[in-house]
């Protein structure tokens, strides 16, 4: 197979600034150059997505081509963000990755029933954390097309 990188944004909403360094640095060790913006919590996520507020300037950032959403976010918790993403004509087709803490069955089917394309549970193990950036690198940037 010829393994083509493509260059697709990356959209984390995460609000703690641990795992969002931790993330990072898994990521540069997984060797993965994809442009990723941050956002700490639900209500910036749909700004950045909508071009709201800090993100309205003209060719603000360019649209994610995924968003990795964790469950536990202030002001608007991760499935009240997706059920948002989900039901809008424009945003739908974002494929959306929870990477969540809980492990709670029912959090997975709840995801799943409203539309998330995978669910990731965070790994304890950096260097577990880093195959699996390698794997959703692998998957959602060299394998699989997304929408343009």
């Amino acid at each position: 197979m010829n393994k083509i990188k493509k260059a697709i944004t990356i959209l984390m909403a995460e609000d703690d600034p641990d795992d969002r360094l931790i993330i990072k640095d898994a990521f540069e060790e997984a060797h993965i150059c994809n442009t990723i913006h941050y956002v700490e919590d639900g209500e910036e996520l749909l700004d950045y997505l909508y071009s709201r507020g800090k993100y309205s300037w003209p060719n603000n950032m360019s649209r994610p081509g995924i968003i990795l959403l964790d469950l536990n976010l202030p002001k608007l918790s991760g499935q009240d963000a997706l059920r948002e993403i989900k039901s809008n004509l424009n945003l739908r087709r974002i494929p959306v990755v929870i990477m969540s803490t809980s492990r709670r069955e029912e959090d997975i089917q709840l995801m799943y029933d409203m539309g998330v394309n995978s669910y990731i549970s965070k790994p304890n193990d950096f260097a577990l954390l880093v195959e699996i950036a390698k794997s959703l690198s692998n998957y959602w940037f060299e394998i699989v097309t997304l929408p343009s």
